[in-house]
């Protein structure tokens, strides 16, 4: 049997090598010569996608129409790629522990450390929305706090090379899904007092989804991470690491649901419930930063 690979596998790869090859450069550029210089070039992507990818320029004006409330013109959307870009390259000094350069504000984190003096452990279920890094700045001051995602198995070995090529001692705590143990070491990490987050306004083309009003318009949100949450049986809180431009960022922490104590009989409806907030409170924090949401893609399709 020959050992050779697809064309197609060769060429993914040679394209994730060079990918991660250019990521190399801004890293080197970034810490080199600081977050100002590092930012020019974030200028020169966001003009070239909004001049250079129609269908996805397409896809952010459907959105941001929404979300603004009125017509996205251009501008909107070069702000839109420009907040996206910001956050990427942010991540080369929130991985460096680099706080020091950022005005970070945190709301909501009462509610959660009173959850987290009660029983070890929490769900964060985010969105692509704003910087789920950030998230680390939380735990400065907060002695132990760790945090872990939960991601597709594909993205976290992306992000795993992604994250030694910004900084090779970055502790990176992904658990894959997929795997018979995903939901074993889901549940350990939060035994040992992890914060587990996880993403739920996207999922892979097969996954079940439930519709919800999102921004005016029924739309799919995927039912997996509700259910794995009902299964881990944990308080489950909303976050939302918003970009306000500059260097600042605002942390929102609030409640979705206690599954901690929810009957098997009622877990199908409590499930129900929880998605629903969360649609409305991701409807919410789009409308307050409507450049902070990243799926550059019909959203409302039926999956």
């Amino acid at each position: 049997m020959s050992d050779t690979k697809p064309a197609g596998a060769a060429w993914l790869q040679q394209q994730e090598k060079s990918n991660l090859a250019i990521l190399k450069l801004m890293v080197w550029i970034s810490l080199t010569f600081g977050r100002a210089i590092g930012r020019l070039v974030l200028y020169g992507i966001a003009g070239y996608y909004v001049l250079f990818a129609p269908k996805a320029r397409r896809f952010s004006r459907a959105y941001l129409s929404r979300a603004l409330g009125r017509w996205a013109e251009w501008s909107d959307g070069f702000r839109h790629v420009l907040a996206f870009a910001s956050t990427i390259h942010d991540r080369i000094y929130l991985l460096n522990d680099r706080f020091d350069l950022f005005d970070i504000e945190i709301i909501g984190a009462e509610a959660l450390d009173a959850s987290l003096a009660k029983q070890p452990g929490a769900l964060l279920i985010g969105a692509h929305l704003g910087s789920f890094e950030v998230l680390r700045a939380v735990g400065r001051g907060r002695a132990g706090l760790k945090v872990a995602m939960l991601m597709y198995e594909e993205n976290a070995r992306k992000i795993n090379a992604a994250l030694e090529a910004i900084n090779p001692a970055a502790t990176a705590d992904i658990i894959a899904l997929g795997r018979m143990d995903s939901m074993i070491e889901a549940r350990d990490k939060l035994d040992q007092g992890y914060l587990v987050g996880m993403l739920a306004d996207r999922g892979l083309g097969d996954d079940a989804t439930v519709d919800h009003e999102f921004l005016g318009k029924m739309a799919p949100f995927p039912v997996g991470p509700f259910r794995m949450a009902a299964l881990l049986r944990r308080p489950v809180f909303f976050m939302a690491g918003l970009y306000l431009g500059g260097n600042r960022y605002q942390i929102h922490f609030e409640p979705l649901a206690d599954f901690s104590e929810t009957p098997r009989a009622e877990r199908d409806a409590a499930m129900r419930a929880a998605q629903q907030l969360y649609a409305e409170r991701l409807s919410h924090f789009c409308r307050l930063a409507p450049y902070n949401w990243f799926n550059f893609f019909d959203f409302w399709q039926k999956k």
